[in-house]
C-alpha cells in the first residue's frame, strides 16, 4: 500500500511538471497562448526587420559618417549652424548637379544677419552700372560665350566673337527659377560640414601665418600666405608718383574644370579688388570668380565664388553666402552653384564675365555675372574699402599641401602653361578697371606685372590685341593673360 502510494505520488509530480508544457501546447493550439517556436520564429522576424532598416539607413549615410561615428554633441552643433545660415524657403529647386538652390525672400536672407547691417534697408535703387570704354562697347560687353580654337575660328568667325547665352549659366537653372522677391540661395548640407576641419571657420581660408615665401619685387602684393597657397596673378603696379585710386574691376574669365589632387586642396581663377596693408591685419578684399573645390561643395565642378574680408583673412567675411555682409538681390544667379558647360582643351572655349564696382551714389560694392546683378556688399562692411581700391589683381590660385613631400599634382586653369595659348591654356581677357568717373578703362599692358610663386609648376603671360590679328581667339581682346599650369612634374618636384 505504501508503495502504491510512494509511485502514485512520484506519477502526479511527473504529470505536475509536464503540465505546463502540455497546457500550453493545448493553449497555442486552441490560441489562446503562444509557444517557444512561434517566439523563436518572431525573434528572427525581428531581427531581419531591423537588419533591413539599418541597411536602408546605411544607404543614406555619407561615407565619411559611416567610416567614423560622429558624435551626437557634432550633429548638434552642425544642425544649430544650418539653422542660422539655411533660411527658410518660399520654394527650393532640385537641380540635376545633386545641389538644392532654395529661394528665400529677399529681407529674410543670411546676408542680413551681420550685426552691422541690422537696420540695413536693402538697396532696392539700381546701382550706377559704370560707362563702358569705346573698345568695350564694341565688344559687346560680357554674358557668357563661347568661342572657338584657332583651328576652327576662321570657319565660326561670324558666330563666335560676341555669340550669347550657349547652354545654362548655371546647371540648376535647368530644374526651375526662383519667382520675383526672392533670392537664390545653395543650400548648405551635414555632409557640406562633415567635411569642414572646422565648423567655426567654415567658408573661410585659412587664417594668414608667418612663412617664408619666395623673393619678388619690393611693390609686388604679398599674396603668398605661408599656408600652401600658390599664384600666377597680374596686378596693377603702383606708379612712381602717388597712386590712382581704382573703384572696380572687371574681366572675362575663361571657365575649365581643372583636376584636384586632395580632397582639401582648390583650384580657383578670379580677380581680387584691394586696399590696406599687406603687412599688417587690416588688409580688405573683394574677390569673385570661379573655383573647384571637393572640400566646401563635394564635388569638381567649377562654380562661381565670392569672397570678402576686412582685415587679411582673420575673422571677418568668408565664401559666399556662408556667413552675414553679402546682400543678395538676384533670384536668378545663386552663388556657389556650378557652371556649365565648360572648356575644353582644343575644343569650345567658355567664359565669363566679372565685374566689380563701388555704386557712387551709395558707396555699396556691386557684383555682375554675365551682364546680372547679383548683389553687393554694404560699404560698411569695410575699413579701406569704403572709398576705394588701390591695387587689383587677376589670375589664378591653388593649394599645395605638399603630400607624401612632393608638389601636388593640383591643376590651375586648364592644367596647361600659358606658351600652349588659345584652346588649350586658360585666359583673362579684356581687363578693365573702373575710375573716379565710373568708367571703365582698359588696363594699358605695361601699367601690369606677372608673379608666379614658382613658374615651373604654374605660370602666367600678359599680352595685348587691338583687333587686328589673334584671330584665333576672337577679336580686340585688349589687355589679357594666359596662365595655368599642371602642378607637379619632373620640373615641379
Amino acid at each position: 500500500m505504501q508503495q502504491h502510494t510512494a509511485d502514485s505520488s512520484r506519477k502526479k509530480k511527473r504529470r505536475r511538471k509536464q503540465l505546463p508544457a502540455s497546457s500550453s501546447r493545448s493553449a497555442a493550439a486552441g490560441g489562446g497562448g503562444q509557444c517557444c517556436c512561434c517566439k523563436c520564429k518572431d525573434g528572427k522576424q525581428l531581427m531581419s526587420s531591423l537588419l533591413a532598416l539599418a541597411l536602408l539607413l546605411l544607404m543614406f549615410v555619407p561615407p565619411h559618417m559611416a567610416a567614423s561615428s560622429v558624435s551626437a554633441r557634432r550633429m548638434a552643433r552642425i544642425q544649430s549652424h544650418l539653422q542660422r545660415i539655411n533660411k527658410p524657403a518660399v520654394r527650393s529647386i532640385r537641380s540635376v548637379d545633386g545641389d538644392t538652390i532654395d529661394c528665400v525672400a529677399a529681407q529674410e536672407q543670411h546676408g542680413l544677419d551681420h550685426p552691422l547691417l541690422r537696420e540695413h534697408d536693402i538697396q532696392t535703387e539700381p546701382p550706377e552700372v559704370p560707362a563702358s570704354s569705346s573698345s568695350s562697347s564694341s565688344r559687346g560687353g560680357g554674358g557668357f560665350l563661347l568661342r572657338f580654337p584657332a583651328a576652327t575660328a576662321a570657319a565660326a568667325d561670324s558666330k563666335s566673337s560676341n555669340r550669347r547665352g550657349v547652354g545654362a549659366w548655371q546647371t540648376w537653372h535647368h530644374g526651375g527659377h526662383c519667382p520675383s522677391g526672392t533670392v537664390a540661395i545653395r543650400r548648405t548640407t551635414a555632409e557640406d560640414l562633415l567635411r569642414a576641419t572646422s565648423i567655426a571657420r567654415f567658408g573661410r581660408k585659412k587664417k594668414k601665418s608667418k612663412r617664408w615665401s619666395p623673393p619678388r619685387a619690393a611693390n609686388a602684393p604679398d599674396v603668398i600666405s605661408g599656408n600652401g597657397h600658390e599664384h600666377a596673378i597680374a596686378y596693377t603696379a603702383p606708379s612712381s608718383q602717388q597712386q590712382q585710386p581704382v573703384y572696380g574691376a572687371k574681366a572675362t574669365i575663361n571657365v575649365w574644370d581643372p583636376a584636384i589632387q586632395e580632397s582639401n586642396g582648390f583650384s580657383l581663377s578670379q580677380l581680387w579688388i584691394l586696399s590696406g596693408s599687406f603687412n599688417g591685419s587690416d588688409l580688405n578684399s573683394i574677390e569673385a570668380g570661379w573655383q573647384v573645390s571637393p572640400e566646401l561643395y563635394g564635388d569638381s565642378r567649377p562654380r562661381l565664388f565670392t569672397y570678402w574680408t576686412s582685415d587679411a583673412y582673420e575673422a571677418t567675411g568668408c565664401y559666399n553666402a556662408l556667413c552675414p555682409g553679402f546682400v543678395q538681390t538676384s533670384s536668378r544667379i545663386a552663388i556657389g552653384a556650378s557652371i556649365s558647360p565648360v572648356s575644353s582643351a582644343g575644343g569650345a572655349q567658355y567664359d565669363m564675365t566679372v565685374l566689380v564696382w563701388k555704386d557712387p551714389k551709395l558707396g555699396n560694392w556691386w557684383l555682375s555675372y554675365g551682364g546680372q546683378l547679383v548683389g553687393y556688399w554694404p560699404a560698411q562692411l569695410f575699413t579701406h574699402l569704403s572709398d576705394h581700391a588701390t591695387m587689383v589683381e587677376w589670375g589664378g590660385e591653388v593649394v599645395d599641401t605638399r603630400p607624401a613631400g612632393v608638389h601636388t599634382a593640383t591643376q590651375m586653369g586648364s592644367g596647361r602653361f600659358a606658351a600652349e595659348g588659345f584652346g588649350r591654356a586658360s585666359y583673362f581677357r579684356n581687363l578693365e578697371t573702373v575710375d573716379a568717373d565710373n568708367s571703365l578703362a582698359q588696363v594699358p599692358i605695361d601699367a601690369i606685372q606677372t608673379l608666379a610663386e614658382n613658374d615651373a609648376c604654374y605660370d602666367i603671360r600678359k599680352a595685348y590685341d587691338d583687333g587686328d590679328h589673334h584671330s584665333g581667339s576672337g577679336s580686340g581682346w585688349g589687355t589679357h593673360l594666359y596662365y595655368g599650369g599642371p602642378g607637379h612634374s619632373p620640373a615641379c618636384p
